[in-house]
């Protein structure tokens, strides 16, 4: 499947390696972008994507910057919608202890595209009886 975008830098997401399922996303920003720890910043990607009807773009964070910086998205996975042309932007939040920098170019996110259904919602009376019920939160422990 193709994918088409606009790109303000002229380069492309792309893939990392050969098994990966997310597009390193870039920064594309005039000038270096400082998160002191707790603070939240859009970052420019330059890109527009046009996402096929039944698809969305995930826009998730990226392993490492997480756990070596404590780097991550302030709404944790985005969704972009099929019928979204704007600019992708990554809500960034810096969870860390020391202040981070980003640069033009850098690898701020990773971009999934993955295929959905509409469902129609309807109010009933009763749901259906499972197994599990209304366990949630943990109600299966730790260990296994």
């Amino acid at each position: 499947m193709e994918l088409k975008f606009k790109s303000l830098s002229g380069s492309l997401p792309a893939y990392a390696t050969d098994g990966a399922s997310g597009m390193d996303l870039r920064a594309f920003i005039d000038e270096p972008i400082t998160l002191k720890p707790m603070e939240r910043s859009l970052i420019p990607t330059g890109l527009f994507v046009q996402i096929p009807e039944g698809y969305e773009g995930q826009v998730r964070a990226r392993s490492g910057l997480a756990i070596k910086h404590g780097i991550g998205l302030v709404n944790s996975i985005g969704t972009i919608d099929s019928d979204y042309r704007g600019e992708l932007k990554i809500p960034m939040i810096n969870f860390g202890n020391e202040s981070f920098t980003i640069n033009s170019g850098d690898r701020v996110a990773q971009l999934v595209i993955a295929a959905y259904e509409r469902v129609e919602p309807i109010i009933v009376s009763v749901l259906d009886e499972t197994d599990r019920g209304e366990g949630g939160f943990g109600h299966t422990g730790v260990k296994g």
